[in-house]
């Protein structure tokens, strides 16, 4: 079984060795090495690929893959990765949608204590300025307790991202269309069954919806003109979900109150964006009002091995005993899969 790991940024570890050796990996690396894609050869010789990069492609067409009978993207996101392509050729892809849950709703409440405890801001106050000991610091320093904290797409992570907004005594709404009706009954959060609704009752937005052409832009100019004035955007998901450009005119412009993002349109960060430039620069208008992390969220050591590990037993399980788990392409494959 030869499987072809892409853009691969993870070092290598003992993982690999602990799936014997009939399981051979072709590691093609991040860096100098992934500006280039790997070869025809390699991707001829694959029976599995694995795509380890969140905002990178394969760069080959799927044609290319001569043996590959499945496609696993090391990550939650798959929209790197061509569904339909792969699904004419009757190979399924994959995700590993549980290694780093934990994580990324950690990290979302931690973006959103950073600006409403204002944590960044008194740290830098305190270090840069002699006048800098005094509470005031921070600008959104807010009591959380009784905010209405939404929740946009209530999966894994956003559940888990609501349960510990709710530890924090807010009070937790949801949208999502495609969770069934009786959800909210489950969960025991409010549901809310339209954007303008959350927009008009939300003190906090946290971003939880994977990257399709539904949600692409979603969160834009039309959406957060129905904002109210102390709103708080948080974004672990994915980048394009939110209008750049829209987000940092109603933050300019004192239409929002502040925003935490962990993911942007453009990875790493586009220096000559207007948002990113006025933050760098520390334009008043963004200090202690936006807190940028670089698409971190995921990380812990023990989630990076957590999905290492899983990616690969995805593939394995499926090549050795015909189990398929957590495919996302059903909805394009010509007819159920099967191992060759």
């Amino acid at each position: 079984m030869r499987i072809l790991k892409v853009n691969t940024y993870a070092p290598d570890t003992a993982l690999y060795q602990a799936f014997g050796p009939d399981v051979v990996f072709d590691i093609h690396r991040s860096g100098a090495e992934a500006t280039e894609p790997p070869s025809l050869e390699r991707c001829r010789a694959a029976d599995a690929v694995i795509n380890c990069a969140a905002t990178l492609q394969i760069g080959v067409p799927v044609e290319a893959f001569d043996r590959c009978k499945i496609v696993v993207r090391e990550g939650v996101g798959y929209d790197t990765l061509d569904l339909a392509g792969w699904g004419a050729r009757g190979v399924p892809v994959c995700n590993v949608p549980d290694y780093g849950t934990t994580e990324v709703a950690d990290h979302a409440l931690a973006l959103l204590l950073s600006l409403t405890r204002g944590t960044s801001s008194y740290q830098e106050a305190v270090r840069d300025r002699t006048d800098g000991w005094h509470y005031a610091a921070a600008p959104l320093v807010r009591r959380l307790r009784g905010q209405t904290f939404a929740v946009l797409g209530l999966g894994r992570i956003g559940l888990a991202t609501a349960r510990r907004a709710a530890a924090f005594d807010m009070k937790v709404i949801f949208y999502d269309p495609y969770l069934p009706n009786g959800a909210e009954l489950a969960v025991g959060y409010e549901r809310v069954r339209s954007l303008d609704e959350v927009m008009a009752r939300t003190d906090i937005l946290s971003v939880h919806t994977p990257l399709t052409d539904e949600t692409r832009g979603m969160v834009g100019e039309k959406l957060l003109a129905k904002a109210k004035p102390d709103l708080i955007v948080i974004n672990t998901a994915r980048g394009p979900i939110i209008d750049l450009d829209a987000l940092t005119e109603a933050l300019k412009a004192g239409r929002i109150a502040g925003a935490g993002l962990d993911v942007l349109p453009r990875e790493p960060a586009d220096p000559e964006h207007p948002l990113v430039k006025a933050w760098r620069a520390r334009e008043a208008w963004t200090e202690g009002k936006l807190s940028l992390t670089p698409h971190s969220a995921f990380y812990s050591p023990s989630a990076l091995d957590d999905m290492q590990r899983k990616a690969i037993e995805v593939i394995v399980t499926y090549l050795n005993e015909g189990v398929l788990m957590n495919c996302v392409n059903l909805e394009h494959l010509r007819q159920k899969p099967r191992p060759a």
